[in-house]
């Protein structure tokens, strides 16, 4: 299936460990390509796509509005720093940044309080890969 990633955006999707069902919380998501790939292949999974950025969350909600219809993506505007999980909202298998400054070492504080928060996202086993590893790293969650 035809898809709308750049190879390197592909590169980090091949490289994630994902299986049919999983949910995914996908973090500085953009206009919402990766989100979109990976919903396809999680099959009856979830995505949930962040972003700080209002425009970029806009982008996404046009761009991906069959995968939010059939409730395999929801898009949501908010900093990694400042994440919470709804009330009864099911914790996420797995949570993939790429380029996010607050991960990637650029802002060290925001950095600590996104790894808190996403900590607080994922199951107890869920784990946070981030690009820059060949394609991908895995990254701590503790402080």
């Amino acid at each position: 299936m035809a898809t709308d990633l750049s190879p390197r955006l592909l590169a980090v999707v091949d490289a994630l460990p994902l299986r049919e069902g999983m949910r995914v919380l996908e973090i500085g998501c953009g206009p919402g390509a990766m989100a979109r790939e990976i919903a396809r292949r999680i099959g009856d999974g979830h995505v949930l796509a962040i972003d700080r950025s209002a425009k970029a969350i806009k982008q996404a909600r046009i761009a991906s509005k069959a995968e939010i219809a059939s409730g395999r993506l929801t898009l949501r505007e908010v900093a990694a720093e400042d994440l919470e999980l709804s009330a009864g909202e099911t914790p996420y298998d797995i949570a993939v940044a790429v380029r996010v400054g607050a991960l990637d070492g650029r802002h060290p504080e925001a950095g600590r309080r996104a790894r808190r928060r996403i900590a607080a996202a994922l199951t107890q086993q869920g784990r946070l890969y981030i690009d820059g590893g060949g394609p991908l790293r895995l990254i701590p969650l503790d402080d």
